[in-house]
């Protein structure tokens, strides 16, 4: 696992879109995971202004996110869809056939999504980068604690710390999605790369279980601890709880002059 620490989410943001900016240049029809929620919304103000700017191009790139909500259409504000729609695809070169969420609308069977979910990912050849975020209480997309470390896409439960952290991203007297359809911990580790980015001090104790903790279906996330291809962007307040900080501080240094010396990018 690779960690590297930086000072403010900004720089976190300017890391994570290095990195897949340099994947496009090396794959411009990149198969990637995405994800939503407030951390990873900076990273795609980089990309757009990569593609606007004619460093990178997404025209040939295929995503899937890790989640939805269950019941919700796409142009429903709440969903993961329009999130996507309105902070990334609409903004870049990438054809929206080619953009794929798990959505199980109002009336649809979210029982089917799943399986279907997961034969779309491997008719695409399998995800060469997933992004991911980390939630408060260790989730990786919406697998809260005690999932399976073999489950694949299906409907989910939400807690309710993790509807209590959501309930601010929808109207205050207006229902509240409680169920999710979300990639399933297997499948996110069948991605060949994974880029995880936290931010703010609320994130402290998940990345200290994620860096430093036994891996547990209580801290879903620390099962990355088993992949082999993993980075992990920090900033110092979602860091503030990790022990070994010296250590980590010293080993960014090293792989940093490896990287000017032979990644100009």
């Amino acid at each position: 696992m690779e960690l590297m620490i930086f000072e403010t989410p900004a720089a976190v943001a300017d890391e994570g879109a290095r990195r897949i900016r340099h994947l496009l240049h090396a794959r411009p029809d990149a198969v990637l995971g995405l994800a939503t929620g407030s951390t990873p919304l900076t990273m795609y103000e980089r990309l757009v202004r990569d593609c606007r700017q004619k460093r990178i191009s997404f025209a040939a790139v295929t995503t899937f996110n890790l989640d939805e909500y269950v019941g919700l259409d796409g142009d429903h504000p709440q969903s993961y869809r329009h999130y996507m729609n309105e902070h990334f695809f609409s903004k870049i070169d990438i054809d929206l056939a080619n953009t794929h969420l798990p959505v199980a609308a109002a009336g649809a069977n979210p029982l089917r999504i799943g399986a279907e979910y997961e034969t779309k990912i491997a008719a695409a050849g399998g995800i060469d980068l997933q992004v991911l975020g980390i939630g408060r209480n260790g989730h990786i997309g919406f697998n809260e604690p005690t999932s399976s470390l073999g489950s694949r896409t299906r409907v989910k439960t939400l807690t309710r710390e993790t509807l209590a952290s959501n309930r601010r991203f929808f109207p205050a007297h207006g229902k509240q999605a409680e169920l999710a359809i979300t990639m399933g911990i297997a499948t996110i580790m069948e991605a060949r790369k994974v880029l995880l980015l936290a931010t703010g001090e609320e994130k402290a104790a998940a990345v200290e279980q994620l860096i430093e903790g036994p891996v547990s279906a209580m801290w879903p996330a620390t099962t990355l601890q088993y992949h082999g291809n993993v980075t992990v962007l920090l900033d110092a307040a979602a860091a503030s709880r990790l022990k070994n900080r010296d250590y980590y501080d010293w080993v960014q240094q090293q792989q940093q002059k490896l990287v000017q010396q032979f990644d100009a990018d």
